[in-house]
């Protein structure tokens, strides 16, 4: 990793041709207007704004990439990628451009020459109506200046911006020559803060493989937002197979479209792909690079899988999260069903065993404690049962979890409340056509 210089007007020309870009894996724009003002006033004091980290590119992105935002999406060939310093590139080059809708960001001359520094950055509200964007004296370069403000847009390091405030200055003096030096002297103080202004960046070479990059992604980034399971297996499933994870779980929730009432998709398909991928349905599964490596490979067994176990619960009238007695059997059924057979007469053979799995879930102890050990377990001897048609599961062992008594099901609570045998209770009524008082639904009976 080699450290480096950079002006900032190399940073928006590295911008604005697209030579550097974000990956695909990156999370959106998150900073207040605050922060920006904050950031910008960091600039004109002339202090330091905090290393950047990229990645130099090859021939071949090694992740999918976006623009930053409000970037041209198109341009010269890529030859970075920003891993870390989104929010303050994304602000420098939105607030320097004048592309937030909503906002302006602008400098407040003080009159004060006392201060140390007598202007700060600062922004207003901006609003449409009628096809015009108010407050309308914003848009007037003399009443902009009547109330001492300089638009931070007319401050970008560039040629054309430099002829921008040269206009702008000439409407806003309304002729009065000294106001047009006191305006020109000042506006070229505040271009040169920002034409010198230096931001430091770390360097990842070309030579760097995806796996260390992530590694190096995820640690920057986990010390001051920490990321989710999800946002981390995104990153690397990309640097694996090339492809979108958030793409991944579109299309199965386009083709699942009752998904969503049972877990957050990114939770269930995590889930299933460990246990598909013969792997412990957890974290620490998730982060391993052989993980993501076989998860494009296994992706048609996982949507697979998951259609049918969805289908699956719906025939079994448990329609939702809320009618769910244990969330875990959703990854198993959906791991057997993405591995199962087809064919009428072994589909219906495979259906008895799920069925009699779910329901002894439902009623035993079994995922009451160590649940992600118990579902890996039982994931692999169901399957053994399923492909060979022998083996004895331990979560049919009656001796070891004995199907709840009357006293257990006199004393459950109440199937609102995330209470196993009370929602094993109220699956049973609506499995057998009983009348479900939360939404007055009858269920049909079975045949």
């Amino acid at each position: 990793m080699e450290a480096r210089n950079r002006a900032l007007p190399d940073w928006m020309t590295r911008i604005r041709t697209r030579q550097i870009v974000l990956p695909r894996f990156q999370r959106f724009e998150a900073w207040s207007y605050g922060q920006i003002s904050s950031l910008l006033n960091t600039v004109l004091k002339e202090l330091p704004a905090g290393a950047i980290l990229t990645l130099e590119i090859g021939e071949k992105e090694p992740f999918i990439s976006r623009p930053i935002v409000g970037a041209p999406s198109e341009g010269e060939k890529i030859i970075e990628h920003l891993l870390d310093g989104q929010q303050r590139l994304t602000s420098f080059w939105r607030a320097l451009n004048d592309l937030y809708e909503d906002r302006t960001y602008l400098i407040k001359v003080e009159e004060d020459e006392d201060l140390e520094l007598p202007f700060f950055a600062t922004s207003i509200s901006r609003y449409e109506k009628n096809g015009e964007k108010y407050p309308l004296w914003a848009n007037s370069p003399s009443e902009l200046w009547q109330r001492k403000y300089i638009p931070v847009h007319l401050l970008r390091p560039d040629t054309d911006a430099e002829k921008a405030f040269k206009a702008w200055a000439k409407e806003a003096s309304i002729g009065d020559m000294d106001k047009l030096l006191e305006i020109s002297d000042l506006g070229n103080k505040l271009r040169n803060k920002f034409a010198i202004f230096n931001i430091p960046f770390l360097s990842l070479p070309v030579s760097t493989k995806p796996e260390v990059a992530l590694d190096v992604f995820i640690q920057m980034n986990t010390s001051s937002s920490p990321l989710t399971p999800f946002d981390i297996v995104v990153a690397q499933i990309e640097a694996a197979s090339g492809k979108s994870l958030h793409g991944y779980i579109e299309e199965l929730k386009k083709d699942v479209p009752y998904l969503t009432r049972y877990n957050d998709p990114e939770d269930i398909v995590l889930a299933v792909a460990a246990l598909v991928g013969n792997k412990l349905p957890s974290k620490g599964t998730y982060l391993l690079s052989d993980f993501s490596s076989s998860f494009d490979k296994n992706w048609p067994t996982i949507k697979t899988g998951i259609k049918k176990a969805i289908s699956f619960l719906t025939d079994e009238k448990i329609l939702d999260s809320r009618r769910l007695p244990s969330d875990v059997v959703v990854y198993v059924l959906a791991a057997l069903w993405g591995k199962a057979d087809e064919g009428l007469d072994k589909e219906g053979e495979i259906r008895s065993i799920l069925r009699k799995y779910i329901w002894r879930s439902f009623f035993t102890e079994r995922y009451d404690r160590t649940t992600n050990s118990r579902a890996f377990a039982d994931y692999k001897e169901l399957l053994s049962v399923i492909s060979t048609g022998s083996g004895d599961p331990e979560i049919f062992d009656e001796a070891q979890y004995p199907i709840a008594g009357i006293e257990d099901i006199k004393s459950s609570g109440w199937p609102y409340r995330k209470d196993r045998l009370a929602r094993a209770i109220l699956a049973v009524g609506l499995k057998s056509g009983g009348f479900d008082f939360a939404d007055g639904v009858i269920p049909p009976k079975n045949n």
